[in-house]
């Protein structure tokens, strides 16, 4: 929620944020959303009956394990031996529904993958499967491919076949051909076009599912921005749409249905995350509703799958899964379980976000350093346990520690040094910047928080890209990494092991401007480092150059390769004589880290142990980005696990820095300071308070229906011994006298009709009647002391067993030994006068813990004062650092593109 006033300069209408009232009308919102989160728990009925529909219908999900022990993989490469993790995907994928391999970097995904379609095609599963791959690692899949099956008849696109004139003729060999595998690059995929039917059919879909939308805010009285913003989403479909049935169809045109592709593998399938998402949410930061239509393309085509092999024919690969944000999971569920979130009533975003997550509005750091602004986010998120049990019928997770794979031991090294004089000043100047963009003060196309966030991160890097004047600062980062890349060539000369740089920015263009990567290799070779061992990635612009160049890497020769993580990361296999990595930049992923640090923390390494280094300047941007990587890392680290995930998580989602964090590397504020020790401190008090609240809703339930079942029970069972032990006590004394002490203590036992009076033969009865029992149900064979004697089968134990009806039911398992039968029975009811007397203490003790329980729920919360108090304190924090110079201001946050103008009033309302 926000508020505005509606102000005018120079005659032109602005809408200004009105801080103050939007901090006080924010603090009422969560006001009425605890208190709802309270009610709705309250009452024992509702609570229950919401409970119940809950368990129904997310919580009673088990996934299945698999075990591919016993699959033969005919026509593998004798000489190759999978893992059992492998074996076990590939059962996953063959008896399974569409499937996830969510496996760490260098878990094996292409052989898992690769076996799993040959061994469908030959039990009949699967006719042709395709395998869309990053375009850079065609040749290299197909290779893996054939060394894992060396008879595969296999089709491997190059870049020629999908230019234009020839794109029809490779379409056309796919179709026709009996291919156990079609590899393709992801962007020649995207080239194959779905049916024209199809699109239509699917953009319908969609647009009728926005109009339904729309109808839903405007029945609710919603926001209008929200109505606006899906309004100008379905004219854009409506508009694809009509371009869709203006085109006339080219009949020569081979569609993705034509190919007679049932089975579908997509490697690093993370690269399709941004897929369409319609949410009724607006300015909630988290939720990128950014399109990209390689996605589109992609869901279309697994949409198609779906209908065609019924939920089995799709494969997605990926170490990532959750790369960047937990929304993440959401599209990898819309991509394979599609049906079970329309079953389920989470196939729209809004729908499945109430149930896993919540909106979250705090306040953060502003620029001025002297304030903060309020930023909402899609970041906490709930019912982890049934969310992850629902993922897991399709994701196969396997972590590092999981695999306990071959690899050496990493040991990771943070460099941190210190910024220059300039450094330091670059810094305020950014957060000056930073501050006139808040302010809108600049148009976004002169200045905006992107190229600030470049702009600082080239600064962190080396004071150079900011200004090629500037001197070499020698205690700078780059200088670092030059020291440690020196001392492990020199240290492993003998050897010759090698080392990878990894730096995003600053890249070698050959255009005379300074950059890091000549840099580098200068004073490398300045200190006596041969030119031809120090590479850079950028220098093999082909796949027969990269070929070579990687060779030259295992065998030695180049002994220090330079790259970016999108040249270098997935796909890059040269950790043969790797010793150390060096991070001299942080990228924005945590999945760009990871695969950053699987190029050396890799099977085939011949080294025990890696050294990873890592470089920040300090008071930087640097250390906010690893701040942010950590951040996100911690709560995609509690996904990708084996273990119960707990019922929460905290989500962090940026790909630009805030003005808060641009600021805050230069600030010092003790009210900053006390609002972030309260915000800790109230956090912690709302979770002690939710937890007795917790504790006493369950004693609520206890004292309605535990205790009063507990109560009923025991008493049923002291009047059933009561009225038994009576029935026992009176045909006891009806025992029969003469013959020898032991039959004298025999007062018989009618068997079939029939009346013993002598032990072995009333024995004897009872297991020739065992024998004739025909029917499941316990039948009755006679009565011993009054109680009729019900014989049954015990199929799990495969014993015959006496039960002795009488107000209660006493059973015994009977032996093969005549006489011990009878003594069991004598046994069981000669136990009741004991059994009576623990009913007895039961119930005396139920009844004190219901007492108890009575004086426990009507303890308040021992600290709710504090949390009162400290949360006011909080408050009037926000406010205060909420508030600038001016008091108010223009629209916070970065600007929407699509943001309307409202009609003139004096405050609008946004929420």
């Amino acid at each position: 929620m926000r508020i505005f006033d509606t102000v005018y300069e120079d005659n032109v209408e602005k809408r200004v944020l009105n801080k103050k009232e939007t901090a006080i009308a924010q603090q009422k919102q969560e006001a009425i959303k605890e208190a709802f989160r309270n009610w709705i728990w309250k009452d024992p009925q509702r609570r229950e009956r919401l409970t119940r529909i809950y368990n129904d219908r997310f919580n009673a999900i088990r996934p299945r394990e698999y075990d591919g022990s016993h699959i033969r993989f005919t026509g593998m490469n004798p000489e190759i031996t999978l893992r059992q993790h492998q074996v076990d995907a590939v059962a996953h994928i063959l008896y399974g529904g569409n499937t996830l391999l969510a496996h760490c970097v260098g878990g094996g995904k292409t052989y898992e993958m690769a076996a799993a379609a040959m061994e469908g095609k030959h039990l009949g599963l699967c006719n042709k499967s395709m395998f869309v791959v990053p375009n850079h690692l065609t040749e290299q899949w197909a290779g893996e491919f054939l060394q894992l099956y060396p008879s595969a008849n296999i089709l491997v696109a190059t870049r020629k076949d999908f230019e234009t004139k020839n794109r029809k003729k490779f379409c056309a060999r796919i179709a026709t051909g009996d291919y156990d595998a079609v590899i393709i690059g992801h962007s020649q995929f995207e080239k194959i076009p779905i049916s024209a039917e199809r699109q239509k059919r699917q953009l319908q879909e969609q647009i009728w599912e926005i109009t339904d939308g729309i109808q839903e805010i405007k029945a609710a009285k919603g926001e209008r921005y929200a109505i606006k913003q899906l309004e100008k989403t379905k004219k854009t479909l409506e508009l694809k749409l009509k371009k869709l049935n203006d085109t006339s169809r080219k009949d020569d045109v081979v569609t993705f249905e034509e190919l007679g592709v049932d089975r579908l593998f997509v490697d690093e399938a993370d690269f399709y995350k941004n897929l369409f998402l319609y949410t009724k949410m607006r300015n909630v930061a988290g939720l990128a509703q950014t399109e990209a239509q390689k996605s589109s393309d992609l869901f279309a085509k697994c949409r198609y799958l779906d209908e065609l092999t019924e939920g089995r024919g799709i494969v997605f690969a990926t170490g990532t899964p959750i790369s960047n944000s937990m929304t993440e999971m959401y599209t990898m569920q819309r991509y394979l379980q599609y049906e079970t979130l329309r079953r389920n009533g989470l196939q729209h975003f809004d729908c499945w976000a109430s149930t896993f997550g919540e909106t979250v509005t705090a306040i953060e750091l502003a620029p001025e350093g002297t304030g903060y602004r309020a930023k909402t986010r899609f970041a906490r998120f709930y019912n982890l346990p049934e969310l992850m049990s629902m993922f897991k019928e399709v994701a196969d997770i396997k972590t590092a520690d999981m695999l306990d794979l071959p690899v050496p031991k990493a040991n990771y090294h943070n460099v941190a040094v210190k910024p220059s004089e300039f450094q330091q000043d670059m810094v305020t100047e950014l957060a000056e910047r930073a501050e006139k963009v808040r302010n809108r003060m600049v148009e976004p196309h002169e200045d905006n928080m992107l190229k600030i966030t470049n702009d600082g991160r080239k600064l962190a890097l080396d004071q150079r890209l900011a200004n090629p004047m500037l001197p070499d600062h020698e205690e700078s980062k780059v200088n670092a990494c030059v020291d440690n890349i020196f001392r492990f060539w020199r240290d492993h000369r003998d050897k010759k092991l090698t080392q990878l740089v990894f730096c995003d920015l600053s890249t070698p263009k050959n255009d005379g401007n300074f950059n890091v990567y000549d840099d580098v290799r200068q004073k490398l070779m300045a200190r006596g480092v041969p030119a031809d061992e120090v590479a850079f990635i950028h220098e093999a612009n082909t796949e027969t150059r990269k070929k070579e160049l990687f060779g030259r890497v295992r065998t030695g020769q180049v002994r220090a390769l330079l790259g970016s993580t999108f040249k270098m990361g997935a796909g890059t296999n040269v950790q043969d004589r790797l010793v150390a990595l060096h991070d001299l930049d942080c990228p924005w992923r945590p999945r760009d880290l990871e695969q950053r640090s699987g190029r050396i923390v890799r099977q085939g390494n011949k080294n025990d142990e890696v050294y990873i280094f890592r470089y920040v300047t300090e008071n930087t941007f640097d250390a906010y980005l690893y701040q942010i990587l950590e951040n996100k890392q911690r709560f995609i680290s509690q996904i990708m696990t084996s273990k119960s995930p707990v019922r929460s998580a905290e989500d962090i989602d940026e790909t630009a820095l805030s003005y808060a964090e641009v600021k805050a590397l230069a600030t010092g504020n003790l009210h900053i300071k006390e609002k972030m020790d309260l915000d800790i401190q109230v956090s912690k008090l709302k979770l002690l308070k939710a937890n007795h609240l917790s504790q006493r809703y369950a004693l609520e339930d206890r004292l309605l229906k535990h205790f009063p079942r507990q109560i009923k029970l025991a008493e049923e069972r002291i009047a059933g011994y009561e009225r038994d032990m009576a029935l026992y006590q009176r045909h006891s004394a009806l025992k029969p006298s003469g013959g020898n002490a032991e039959e004298s203590k025999f007062a018989g036992i009618t068997v079939k009709d029939i009346a013993y009076t002598e032990k072995a033969k009333a024995g004897a009865a009872i297991l020739e009647a065992c024998k004739l029992m025909t029917l499941p149900e316990p039948q009755e064979m006679g009565s011993y002391l009054g109680f009729p004697m019900l014989f049954s089968f015990d199929s799990f134990s495969k014993q015959y067993q006496i039960t002795l009806r009488g107000a209660l039911s006493h059973t015994v398992t009977l032996g093969t030994d005549v006489h011990g039968n009878i003594t069991r029975l004598n046994n069981v009811l000669a136990e009741m006068p004991k059994k009576l007397e623990y009913c007895r203490e039961q119930l005396k003790t139920t009844c004190q813990q219901m007492e108890t329980a009575k004086e426990q729920i009507e303890i308040p919360f021992e600290k709710e004062q504090e949390l009162q108090s400290k949360s006011a304190r909080l408050h009037e924090l926000n406010i205060l650092l909420n508030m600038d110079k001016t008091e108010n201001e223009m629209v916070d946050g970065e600007p929407d593109e699509d943001m309307d103008i409202p009609e003139k009033k004096a405050v609008g309302y946004e929420r």
